[in-house]
Formats: structure tokens, C-alpha cells, sequence
């Protein structure tokens, strides 16, 4: 398996795009995303667990019903909830994709991200669909990726090429996400698009168990937004045998999901509002997953271990009490704690309780953009990790104005 470039694009028979259509203020700002396949593809779905959903996750559900969809279609700078007439504007966007394209609005995937409580009109995105149109490419996966993006500061996207069955497949990604990202599916926009032939039944096999271990394990403020949505589409134009059980086609399908959704987590979790530096995790020696994902969830969600973080402060107490609060069964005379970077690693805690350490040394890790807290547990065989970010006063900031 190795990484190409390409994102949504990378794969066989696609093409993206994006504009700026008048949702946002800022003409610079492209507000308006399209991703096609040139032929129907088979297709899953994750969504919000937040019960206030956008309409667009009401209208994809039935979409989607059947497996199905052949375009995503996704604006910026309005999130389309809580609106009276959201599912009539939902609905009307996914019209509009088949009045321009000829692609049936029940094969269009709806998404919108952005305020919520503000009315979204169909007037600009119906005038920028010409344009939008014209501007699919199958070089376009980067500013569909700027389409998306509200609060982030930086695109993200990746693609993957691996072989099933003989075949050369690749798959690709774009995610945006920076602020309203919390664990429990799901906490962000995430379009992947392959050209492997995978069954629907087995790509939402996939895609939900996927999710476990990476867009679960990613947290940026505690907040759990009411649209994010992940979409997985497989258009089999890659033509390998399709994958319709589990085995060892499923494995590297799977090994290649992962790779994308991991490295998608990691971004978002690096372009959290304000942050400063990515958090890592990593929790070892559990007696069951459930424990470990749950202490590894509940150090990176802490606010005063976030600001530590921001600190530089070895306040190592901090993962300590996150631990305890937890839930998780955890014999905290038992836990070992170390904090690591790329300037070095330094043991703080041993059988639950502090060590002598030099504080220059611990600062001079911390002063780094990317944090690695390592827990052992010593109870048991099983690990996790999430990810997070630092709290900074930027947060409160970005958050204070966000609708004005």
C-alpha cells in the first residue's frame, strides 16, 4: 500500500469540484462542493449521534436507503438546521445536481456545514451551479476541499493505491473539520471515494466498524455537532472480483480505510480551533478495548490536561484524574505515565504515583507541535489511542463571534 495524490480524484472515475456561490461573505471563499462518479457506486454512511440533525442527514438517510449514490453535493457557511423548510432545501439542492448533471437526486448525497439556526436559501447554489459544473476535474479534489472548509485553516485529504484480486485500486479522502469534534460518530465532514467493486453491505461493515478506532477516538472541544456526516462510495471501476464477505480482500480493503480515516483524525485533530499542537494518546495494558478506548477518550476530551498541554506544563496529575473519572475499571496504582515528542520522552508516574523528573527536560518535550501521552495500564493485553489538540485562549475567540 502506498500514498498517491489525488484525493477524491484518485480513484478511477471521479471528478470534483468547488466555487464560490454567495453563501459566504467573502468572495475568496469557495462555499460550494461537488463530487461525482461517472457511473452509479455503491455507497455507506455514518452519522451525527447528536439527536438535533441537519436536514441534510434526514434526506441522505433516505437516499442511501437503497445502497446507492453517484454525486455528494456539499455547501459551506450555513449548516441548514433547525430551519422549517431544511428538508425542502436539502432536497432542492440534490434536484439541482440532477438538472445540471442528469444524475437522479436520489443517487446525490446531501451535506452542509456551517451556522446553525440560519435560514439557507437555494438562490445562490442554484445560481453557482453552472460554474460548479464547469469546474469538475479530475484534478478538482482540492478545491472541493476548500469548498467544505469553515473554520479550518488548512485543506485535508489523502489517497491510498492497494490491490484486490490482482487489481490495482485506490481510494481517497477529504475531511473537514476543526471546531464542534467529539467522539461518537460523527464529529465532522468526511467524503472517500474508491474505485474497488465492494458490496454496500460490506462497505457499511466496514465504514462502522472503521469508525471505532479513529473518527470515535478524535476529539478537538467536547462538542458533537448535528451534521457531520461520512460517506463511503465503491464505483468497482478498479474491476476486481467484488468483495461480498469478509476474507482476505476485505483485510486489505479494510487496512486501506483505516489508513485514510487515520490520517484524516490526525489532521483534524492538528486544525482544532486554535489549537497549537496535536495530541496522541496511547493507552496500553488494558483489561478489555472498551477500557482502554474509554481512558485514552477521556484523557484527550480533558480541558485542564488540554491546557496543560497549551502550557507546556508537566502537570501530570491532570491524566491521572482523567483516568479516574472515566468510568473505565482501572487499577490506578497499577498505571504507568510517560509524555513523548520528537525532543525525547519522560517518565512521570510509576505504579500510580510521581517520580523525580527534570522540568526543563518535560518542557523542552512539551514545546513541541505534536505530543505523544502514553499510559500503561499493566492489566491486561489490549491498547487504543485518540486524538486531541491543546486548548488555547484562540478557542474561546474563534467560538466568542463565530455567528457575527
Amino acid at each position: 500500500m502506498k500514498t498517491v495524490s489525488g484525493g477524491v480524484c484518485a480513484a478511477k472515475g471521479y471528478k470534483a469540484g468547488g466555487v464560490h456561490c454567495g453563501i459566504r461573505r467573502n468572495p475568496g471563499k469557495k462555499d460550494l462542493a461537488l463530487i461525482v462518479s461517472e457511473c452509479a457506486a455503491n455507497a455507506a454512511a455514518v452519522y451525527t449521534t447528536n439527536l438535533v440533525k441537519g436536514a441534510p442527514i434526514i434526506v441522505d438517510q433516505k437516499h442511501l436507503a437503497d445502497g446507492k449514490a453517484q454525486a455528494v453535493i456539499c455547501n459551506s457557511g450555513n449548516a441548514n438546521t433547525c430551519n422549517a423548510d431544511g428538508i425542502e432545501i436539502a432536497e432542492g439542492m440534490a434536484a439541482l445536481v440532477e438538472k445540471h448533471t442528469g444524475i437522479a437526486a436520489n443517487d446525490v448525497v446531501v451535506a452542509s456545514t456551517g451556522v446553525i439556526g440560519e435560514p439557507l436559501s437555494l438562490a445562490p447554489i442554484e445560481k453557482g451551479m453552472d460554474s460548479l459544473v464547469a469546474s469538475l476535474s479530475s484534478d478538482g479534489s482540492l478545491n472541493a476541499c476548500h469548498a467544505i472548509m469553515t473554520t479550518d485553516t488548512v485543506p485535508k485529504e489523502i489517497a491510498v493505491e492497494f490491490t484486490l484480486g490482482g487489481k490495482v485500486c485506490r481510494m481517497g479522502g477529504i475531511a473537514k473539520g476543526s471546531g464542534m469534534i467529539h467522539p461518537n460518530m460523527a464529529t465532522m465532514l468526511v467524503f472517500i471515494t474508491t474505485d474497488a467493486a465492494v458490496s454496500a453491505q460490506m462497505l457499511q461493515k466496514a465504514l462502522s466498524e472503521d469508525i471505532k478506532a479513529t473518527f470515535n477516538m478524535t476529539s478537538v472541544d467536547g462538542d458533537t455537532s448535528t451534521n457531520d456526516t461520512v460517506v463511503l462510495m465503491a464505483n468497482g471501476l478498479a474491476g476486481n472480483p467484488q468483495i461480498t464477505r469478509e476474507g482476505e480482500d476485505f483485510d486489505t480493503f479494510m487496512k486501506a480505510l483505516n489508513t485514510v480515516n487515520m490520517h484524516l483524525c490526525r489532521s483534524i485533530a492538528a486544525d482544532g480551533e486554535g489549537a497549537t499542537k496535536l495530541l496522541e494518546c496511547v493507552v496500553k495494558g488494558a483489561e478489555t478495548l472498551e477500557t482502554a478506548r474509554r481512558v485514552a477518550k477521556s484523557v484527550i476530551c480533558s480541558s485542564l490536561v488540554k491546557a496543560a498541554m497549551f502550557g507546556e506544563d508537566a502537570n501530570w496529575g491532570r491524566v491521572l484524574c482523567a483516568i479516574g473519572y472515566s468510568g473505565a475499571d482501572v487499577d490506578v496504582s497499577k498505571v504507568d505515565l510517560s509524555f513523548k515528542s520528537k525532543a525525547g520522552v519522560i517518565e512521570l508516574c510509576r505504579n500510580g504515583a510521581g517520580i523525580p523528573f527534570s522540568e526543563e527536560k518535560a518542557a523542552e518535550i512539551l514545546h513541541e507541535k505534536e505530543i505523544d501521552i502514553l499510559v500503561d495500564l499493566k492489566s491486561g493485553s489490549f491498547e487504543a489511542t485518540a486524538w486531541g489538540c491543546d486548548l488555547t485562549y484562540d478557542y474561546v475567540k474563534i467560538n466568542g463571534d463565530y455567528r457575527t
